[in-house]
């Protein structure tokens, strides 16, 4: 063992030369430490990279739209960011410790070959949201523009996609970019993270004060009572809790591809703690602040919105006006100055692109890597994620709000959670924190081609969610009593997968 791994201050270096695997690549090889250079920082400003997004802004008005008022809202969010940082610090752990990412992680508990179930499952989801952050940058730069090239509202749709010319260039002039930075490797997107958060704390409060300027006040949303009370208040918030933790389930899972670069245990949990509970209740506040001032602007006179005439004129209504402010992207649409609008392309464009890259595009890119070593480099499993990110049409994903949130969000939620509550009884449960970092590498392993008591585990948290899912979507008619159990959706699976993961493992340990 000594003579296969080095061990300095708790960090373990695997020193073995294990290249000639199939099991092993440059792209999910353990980190050294010279590639160790990621601080306290470095991951707190990842977490406000991702947070400040589009998504998260338009996150109160959701819950709001439900019945919270304004604080009940924003105390949703928290919440669901605290809870889920416990399992992200404890599955971040074996990442900064071994310097391996999720796919390597997952070869403990599900098994060399088995570990492709897990991981195949998070790139199906992050395919998703990379389609989907990207449409929503596109779409911002397109809505912007929209202005400067009136014409571009009048373009047809194009057969089978359902988008014009113009929101299809947008979206590949995005999608581009953001292909582009990850192609040039993690240093590339440290930089991106650590230059974004402080800009976009900054523009965010920039906009928030001149709302409140500009409004003379902070407007009526902060005095709108709340409209549930007593069960209704809990049917509601349970599901919405739910949302907020889903919100980030798919990154409890691979978080270890961020902390493997990450220098110290102590560095990766304040990073996370301090980058988790900061940004994203903050900047849903500016979402709920901006869109209250953007409200009494409106009362007080609806035609300093440059294009409420023109919307008045094509036969909507003054209330559909009023509901889209919560967008950001139509409030700031509105605005016709070319430098401000250049300004609102930066901040929107350098808004998603961190969280899409945060979030989404590394971990599949790893994911794909995993699946052929030899034959899938980091880089080419980036582009096969963009390129699956244009074929599932992300537009379409996002034409149903309800949809977004009781199918999409909470959907996936209960296919992650389990791989969150395995991971976390593997590691920390039953091997105390240990791993055999080298056998993790090797064809003759100490670990199982399958472990079939992972897959079972994530089965047997997957089937109790299964019929409030389809009652959901309306495929098969199901009890009230499945759909509220499918609301907590994350909780069930992640709770029944590690248990029955952890009874299950010691049972068969003790097994003559």
């Amino acid at each position: 063992m000594t003579e296969q791994v080095r061990v300095v201050e708790g960090i373990v270096e695997l020193t073995a030369d294990v290249s000639d695997s199939p099991y092993w690549s440059y792209d999910i090889a353990p980190t050294t430490s010279a590639a160790r250079k990621w601080g306290g920082w470095d991951v707190t400003a990842l977490w406000m990279g991702i947070s400040i997004c589009i998504p998260t802004y338009m996150l109160a008005s959701g819950l709001m739209a439900g019945g919270m008022n304004w604080w009940q809202s924003i105390l949703t969010i928290s919440l669901g960011n605290l809870l889920i940082t416990i399992p992200m610090i404890l599955n971040a752990h074996p990442g900064t410790k071994y310097g391996i990412p999720f796919p390597v992680l997952a070869r403990a508990s599900f098994g060399l070959q088995g570990a492709h179930v897990p991981t195949l499952l998070r790139t199906i989801v992050a395919c998703g949201w990379f389609g989907i952050q990207t449409w929503i940058g596109g779409w911002a730069i397109y809505k912007l523009l929209e202005g400067f090239f009136p014409s571009w509202t009048h373009q047809p749709l194009l057969p089978v996609i359902g988008i014009n010319a113009a929101q299809l260039v947008c979206f590949l002039a995005f999608w581009s970019l953001n292909i582009w930075i990850v192609w040039k490797g993690f240093e590339s997107i440290r930089s991106i993270e650590n230059w974004g958060a402080p800009i976009l704390i900054a523009m965010g409060v920039a906009v928030l004060i001149w709302a409140m300027i500009k409004a003379g006040g902070p407007g009526p949303i902060f005095d709108q009572p709340q409209r549930l009370s007593g069960d209704a208040f809990s049917r509601f918030f349970i599901p919405a809790l739910t949302s907020m933790v889903s919100f980030w389930s798919a990154l409890t899972i691979n978080i270890s591809d961020f902390t493997r670069f990450v220098r110290t245990q102590k560095a990766q949990v304040w990073g996370q703690f301090v980058g988790i509970n900061t940004a994203m209740p903050l900047y849903s506040f500016i979402g709920v602040a901006v869109t209250s001032a953007a409200l009494l602007l409106f009362q007080n006179d609806p035609t300093i919105f440059s294009g409420y005439g023109r919307w008045i004129d094509s036969g909507r209504t003054a209330l559909s006006f009023q509901n889209h402010l919560w967008d950001p992207v139509f409030l700031l649409s509105q605005i016709r100055h070319p430098v401000l609008i250049l300004l609102a392309v930066l901040g929107m464009t350098l808004a998603t692109l961190t969280t899409n890259i945060g979030a989404n595009v590394v971990a599949t890119a790893t994911s794909f890597s995993n699946l052929a070593p030899r034959m899938i480099s980091f880089k080419w499993g980036c582009l096969l994620t963009g390129l699956i990110g244009i074929l599932m049409m992300p537009w379409k994903l996002l034409a149903d709000p309800q949809g977004y949130i009781y199918t999409w969000l909470i959907g996936y939620s209960a296919l992650l959670g389990p791989i969150a509550g395995i991971l976390i009884a593997d590691y920390h449960l039953l091997r105390k924190r240990e791993l055999d970092l080298y056998q993790l590498y090797i064809p003759q392993s100490a670990y199982k081609k399958i472990n079939w008591i992972g897959i079972s585990a994530l089965l047997v948290g997957i089937i109790p969610n299964i019929p409030g899912f389809l009652g959901t979507v309306g495929l098969v008619a199901v009890s009230a009593s499945w759909v509220r159990l499918y609301h907590y959706a994350w909780f069930v699976g992640f709770a029944t997968s590690m248990m029955f993961y952890w009874v299950a493992s010691i049972i068969v340990r003790k097994r003559p």
